[in-house]
């Protein structure tokens, strides 16, 4: 049982980080954030394409392959017109770090247990992220567009938070299961 739990407050416990410090923020650091968190999302989402047992979880990775590099066109494309330069910040430095630890942490997993921590993980970070957004990336954006910009995402990461979810029930004992 040990075995279990700690991997779990691993994975819930990392998003926290990440989000931790945002005082001083501004939107050189928020569109860094953004970018840092997709191509975050999108390397998860390649290994699961990979790793995955089940045919939801490897549809939801490549949908969150492809969203999340829209994203981060999108954001890299409003950085250049605003003339903003992407800006390390604690909360990207988090996230980079985290993220390179849960990605250890998935590619030593295979199967079932791949398909329930990939989206146990989305679950949290997901909730973290758009908690994030709402409340300490929005009312830092000082450019209209990015405001815009993350109001846009808030809408779509809710959708891949209950997607999420929805495989997590899944996935979960006595859940509806597809076949492999």
């Amino acid at each position: 049982m040990k075995k279990l739990i700690i991997p779990a407050i691993m994975l819930i416990a990392s998003p926290f980080a990440a989000f931790a410090d945002t005082r001083d923020i501004h939107d050189a650091h928020i569109t860094d954030v953004v970018v840092t968190a997709s191509s975050i999302a999108i390397e998860a989402g390649r290994l699961a394409l990979s790793r995955a047992s089940r045919d939801e979880v490897r549809a939801y990775a490549e949908r969150m392959v492809g969203e999340h590099t829209g994203v981060n066109r999108s954001a890299i494309e409003l950085a250049a017109k605003l003339k903003v330069t992407l800006q390390d910040n604690p909360i990207s430095k988090s996230l980079k770090a985290d993220g390179e630890t849960d990605f250890a942490r998935l590619q030593a997993l295979r199967g079932e247990a791949f398909d329930k921590a990939y989206i146990d993980h989305k679950v949290v970070l997901y909730q973290h992220v758009l908690d994030t957004i709402d409340n300490r990336l929005m009312p830092n954006a000082r450019n209209e567009e990015l405001k815009v910009l993350l109001y846009n995402l808030f809408s779509p990461f809710s959708l891949h938070l209950e997607d999420a979810q929805q495989i997590q029930e899944s996935l979960a004992p006595g859940g509806t299961r597809e076949p492999g």
